[in-house]
């Protein structure tokens, strides 16, 4: 694999930070850490406002590790997220790039609104990976986690390729043994938009709405939010200009297939040799 793929949420750190301080967000909580790159800009921002930063990974890289041990404004729950989200309180903005799979972002947005409805607390959620490819289908870094019911059949060597809906074998993008893919994609309850999808549906059908917007690229960010906020409008106005933006679509389908292109390159040297 190579490693010029750009994947980083914190790509979109204009976009997030402008949202926190328009939200005037002190308390932070990031779900999914990874390397930590995002993680630092956060704590960084919440810092600033005299606030306090949590970060929520049971198995982060060494790198956020090290940075956290140095970093004493940091709080790092190493715990799945849905064994953490209960346990915190006065939250004013969630960071969700964790598990990329419909029953947990679904179940952490159900945890995170149960919580700012206990704490009289306004919804922020900035999401990653809600376009392809876990848009409408799953990824798993452990299967195991999830329950039957609720998960999809998968593949750890099977690669992805946009428009094809199973996963390829040897080909297209793929965890290499790090993660697994759905064998299908689209369908009931796969992947992370269509969580989004159904938990803000169950919130307009009980009388709560919700507003979404997306930025095409990366993989996606998307940003949930009470339209009863204070800050809602001015929120509305940072985002909306990306808000499925036909120039960023465009650009995000390029890069993928260059990247693809890239793989396959590769691939079949691998097998020529």
């Amino acid at each position: 694999m190579t490693d010029l793929l750009i994947h980083s949420m914190s790509e979109f750190s204009d976009i997030i930070l402008g949202g926190l301080e328009i939200a005037e967000a002190r308390r932070i909580v990031e779900i999914g850490a990874e390397f930590g790159g995002m993680s630092m800009l956060l704590a960084d921002h919440a810092a600033a406002q005299e606030g306090s930063f949590v970060s929520i990974d049971p198995s982060p890289k060494q790198e956020f590790l090290d940075w956290v041990a140095s970093a004493d404004h940091v709080q790092h729950v190493a715990k799945p997220s849905l064994s953490a989200i209960d346990d915190l309180s006065d939250v004013d903005a969630w960071v969700i790039d964790g598990d990329h799979n419909w029953f947990t972002v679904y179940h952490e947005l159900k945890a995170i609104d149960a919580a700012c409805t206990r704490d009289s607390k306004p919804m922020l959620v900035f999401l990653h990976d809600v376009a392809w490819p876990c848009g409408h289908r799953d990824s798993y870094y452990a299967p195991d986690r999830i329950p039957e019911e609720y998960r999809q059949p998968f593949d750890f060597e099977g690669g992805v390729m946009p428009g094809i809906p199973v996963t390829l074998p040897g080909r297209g993008f793929r965890g290499m043994g790090q993660f697994a893919w759905a064998k299908d994609e689209g369908g009931p309850r796969n992947g992370v938009k269509a969580a989004i999808d159904d938990f803000a549906a169950e919130r307009f059908d009980a009388g709560r709405d919700i507003a979404y917007a997306e930025v095409p690229a990366v993989f996606g960010l998307g940003i949930l939010f009470d339209l009863d906020a204070p800050w809602s409008q001015a929120l509305a106005d940072l985002v909306i200009p990306f808000h499925e933006n036909k120039l960023l679509a465009t650009l995000e389908r390029n890069r993928l297939d260059n990247y693809l292109a890239v793989l396959d390159w590769q691939d079949r040297t691998a097998a020529a040799a």
